[in-house]
């Protein structure tokens, strides 16, 4: 059975139609830095349980990012299959705990394993509803808030744009294939 490909859907925020996960998540960091993602991943979360709209002026700005953290989360998803093929280059000998940012000693050694865990405990779809959904209130004077959890779908998404910047930062090498040897 083949296996699906996943559409990245970039084609609206970056001008090149195909990507692989990787080129995809370079090319989502050179549109904006880490640190503005999170401000606005920030700023959507906290307007999504208030009734007030994130940026009256120009909610065209909200509907960028939707699209562009959509395409990384799917990108997200596709990468946690390439820790068997593809290993990150290792840190530097004395690390900064700033460079770190929100993961554990384990996760910043193999940035792999964060994606594994978030799509082990989410799914694809979950996330993707998480996104749609924080978005949504925060565009609304809503009383309502968000149905699902999204403290810990934040978590993820958090430490997952965090392993991300090290794996783009630090690159990464092909693991070599280990040929069986038989014993005849």
């Amino acid at each position: 059975m083949k296996n699906k490909k996943i559409d990245f859907e970039a084609e609206f925020w970056d001008s090149h139609q195909k990507h692989s996960c990787l080129t995809l998540i370079d090319a989502f960091f050179q549109m904006d830095f880490l640190s503005a993602v999170r401000e606005r991943l920030n700023d959507v979360i906290n307007y999504s349980t208030k009734c007030e709209v994130l940026m009256k002026n120009d909610p065209s700005l909200i509907f960028h990012y939707y699209l562009c953290m959509r395409s990384f989360i799917r990108a997200s998803y596709v990468l946690q299959f390439k820790a068997k093929r593809w290993k990150v280059k290792r840190p530097p000998k004395f690390p900064s705990r700033l460079l770190q940012g929100s993961l554990s000693d384990e996760e910043y050694r193999n940035p792999f394993l964060v994606f594994e865990k978030a799509f082990k405990e989410f799914t694809l779809q979950e996330f993707e509803y998480f996104n749609t959904q924080i978005v949504y209130f925060s565009l609304g004077a809503y009383s309502d808030e968000p149905e699902a959890n999204i403290i810990t779908l934040f978590i993820h998404l958090n430490k997952m744009l965090d392993s991300a910047q090290i794996i783009r930062e630090r690159g990464l090498k092909k693991i070599k294939d280990k040929k069986p040897t038989s014993s005849e």
